[in-house]
């Protein structure tokens, strides 16, 4: 008698199934800590990008910081950044919408600027919005420099980056 041989047993297919969810057991975890590193070093530039708009915003207008994170983008309307327009110290230009709007890659910017007549001083804050996003806080002022927490959110007495 012969045998006709055709296709895989159940055991084979059972085998190659258990392969393929042990991969994916060691590599979906690793995928998950990839994406808050990319997210987590999204916000340090989006921070550093609003300290360096924080800067030329001062310098150009000579009125201390800005207001609110809209000033530093469009004002809240795209086409105020449309050639030929001419930014504006409520419109600078100088910041992506997409921060402006206080949120970028689920982490969420708090921005708080304060002084009497003009704004002297700012805090900053990026902290992660959405659970998986992020572990790390960050926090920035008129200094300029760049800090961190692991545990909590941000201030001032936290190490620099």
């Amino acid at each position: 008698m012969r045998r006709k041989d055709r296709g895989f047993s159940l055991i084979e297919l059972l085998i190659v199934v258990a392969i393929i969810l042990i991969v994916a057991a060691v590599a979906v975890p690793n995928l998950v800590r990839s994406r808050m590193s990319a997210n987590e070093a999204s916000a340090v530039a989006s921070m550093r990008t609003v300290i360096t708009s924080e800067i030329v915003y001062s310098s150009t207008y000579a009125n201390g910081f800005s207001s609110n994170l809209l000033s530093l983008s469009d004002g809240g309307t795209a086409t105020n950044c449309i050639p030929p327009a001419v930014a504006s110290a409520t419109a600078a230009c100088l910041l992506d919408s997409n921060v402006a709007s206080g949120t970028k890659n689920g982490y969420i910017f708090t921005y708080a600027p304060s002084g009497s007549g003009t704004f002297d001083t700012y805090t900053l804050n990026g902290d992660p919005g959405t659970p998986g996003a992020g572990q790390r806080h960050f926090y920035s002022d008129q200094t300029n420099v760049l800090r961190v927490n692991n545990a909590a959110v941000a201030s001032s007495t936290d190490p620099a980056l």
